[in-house]
C-alpha cells in the first residue's frame, strides 16, 4: 500500500511543475485575495420593488372584490399591473449610477434615488458603483532585468467617474482594469533589476499609476493609486542574498576598523613627537597614567622619589667628609 502511495505522489509531482520546482503553488486570485468585510446591502432596493408591485396588485384585488368581480383573470391582470409598476419605478443607491438604454441606444444616466423607466422601450443595462474600489492583483514568476524570478503582490485603487464610458467603451470594466494592472506590473518588473525593485517601490508605483491612468481614461475610470505590497523571491536566492549582505557588512566593519586604527596610529606618532621635544610633557603623561590606573579600584604604586635621591646625596657628602678628616689626622 505504501508503494502505491509513493507512486501516486511521484505522478502528482511530475504533473505539477510547482511541486517539481519546490515553490508553492500559485493560488487563484479569487481565492487568494478574498476579503470578507462589510458589504453594502441592497435589501432596501428589493423591498421597494416588492412594495411597488404589491400596492397596485392589492388595490386592484380590493376593487374587484368590492365589485364582486374577482376571478382568475382579474388576479392575472392585477399581477400584470404590479409587474408593470415594479419595472417602471426603480431606485438606485447613493453611490450608484444606472445606465439606461432606449431601443438599444444610450439614453441617459439615472440615480441616485428613484427614477422612471419606460417598460419595453427602455432597459437598465448596468448599475455602476462610483465608490473607490480596491483590486488586488499579482505578477507571478516574473523575470526582472537581471533574470531573477519573483512574485509581486500589489493593490490598485480606482473609481468610475463616467458611467456611460464604462458601459459603452469596455465590456467588463472591473476585469479589464485588473488585467491591465497585471500586464503593466509585469512590464515594470521586466525593466528593473531585483535591487531596484526592492528599493524603488514608490517610483514603480508612480510609473504604474501613470501607465494605467493613460489606458483607463477612455473607459471613464480614474486610477487613484497603485501600491506594491510584497515581493517574494525564491528560497535559494534569499539565502544567497543573505550571505552577500552579511559579507558586505563584515567588509564595511573591517574597513571602518582599519580607518580607526590608522587615525589612532597617526595620533600616537604626533604624541611621540611632542613627548620627544618636551620631557615635562612625558612626565605629566606618566603621572596621569599612574593616576588613571589607581583611581578606580585603588592600589599601591612604588615609584622612585626625589627624597631618596636627596638621601643618596647626603650619604655621598658624608663619605667625602670622613675621607677629608682622615687625611687631616694623618698629617
Amino acid at each position: 500500500m505504501s508503494d502505491k502511495a509513493a507512486d501516486a505522489a511521484r505522478r502528482d509531482s511530475a504533473r505539477d511543475p510547482a511541486k517539481r520546482s519546490g515553490r508553492p503553488r500559485a493560488v487563484p486570485s479569487d481565492e487568494r485575495y478574498e476579503v470578507r468585510g462589510n458589504r453594502s446591502s441592497r435589501n432596501g432596493v428589493y423591498l421597494f420593488g416588492g412594495m411597488v408591485f404589491l400596492v397596485p396588485f392589492a388595490v386592484i384585488l380590493a376593487v374587484c372584490a368590492a365589485a364582486e368581480a374577482l376571478s382568475a383573470w382579474t388576479i392575472l391582470a392585477a399581477a400584470a399591473v404590479g409587474l408593470l409598476a415594479a419595472s417602471s419605478i426603480r431606485i438606485a443607491l447613493q453611490w450608484e449610477k444606472v445606465v439606461v438604454l432606449r431601443l438599444g441606444r444610450y439614453s441617459r444616466e439615472a440615480g441616485p434615488g428613484p427614477f422612471l423607466v419606460i417598460p419595453v422601450l427602455e432597459s437598465i443595462t448596468v448599475c455602476i458603483d462610483q465608490r473607490i474600489i480596491a483590486t488586488p492583483f499579482a505578477a507571478e514568476e516574473t523575470l526582472t532585468a537581471d533574470l531573477v524570478s519573483v512574485d509581486v503582490d500589489a493593490v490598485l485603487f480606482w473609481l468610475v467617474w463616467d458611467a456611460r464610458l464604462a458601459c459603452v467603451e469596455v465590456e467588463n470594466y472591473p476585469k479589464a482594469v485588473a488585467w491591465s494592472a497585471q500586464t503593466a506590473l509585469r512590464d515594470a518588473i521586466g525593466r528593473v533589476n531585483l535591487a531596484e525593485l526592492a528599493t524603488r517601490r514608490k517610483q514603480i508605483d508612480a510609473q504604474l499609476q501613470e501607465v494605467l491612468a493613460t489606458k483607463t481614461e477612455p473607459w471613464g475610470i480614474t486610477i487613484i493609486s497603485v501600491e506594491i505590497r510584497d515581493i517574494i523571491i525564491p528560497t535559494d536566492l534569499q539565502d544567497a542574498l543573505s550571505k552577500e549582505a552579511q559579507a558586505e557588512r563584515e567588509r564595511n566593519a573591517r574597513v571602518i576598523l582599519a580607518e580607526v586604527e590608522k587615525d589612532i596610529s597617526e595620533m600616537f606618532v604626533e604624541a611621540a613627537e611632542i613627548y620627544d621635544r618636551n620631557d615635562r610633557a612625558l612626565q605629566l603623561r606618566t603621572m596621569n597614567l599612574i593616576y588613571e590606573s589607581v583611581k578606580e579600584k585603588g592600589g599601591l604604586v612604588i615609584a622612585p622619589s626625589a627624597f631618596a635621591e636627596g638621601f643618596n646625596n647626603i650619604e655621598g657628602a658624608g663619605n667625602a667628609t670622613a675621607e677629608t678628616i682622615g687625611q687631616l689626622l694623618e698629617r
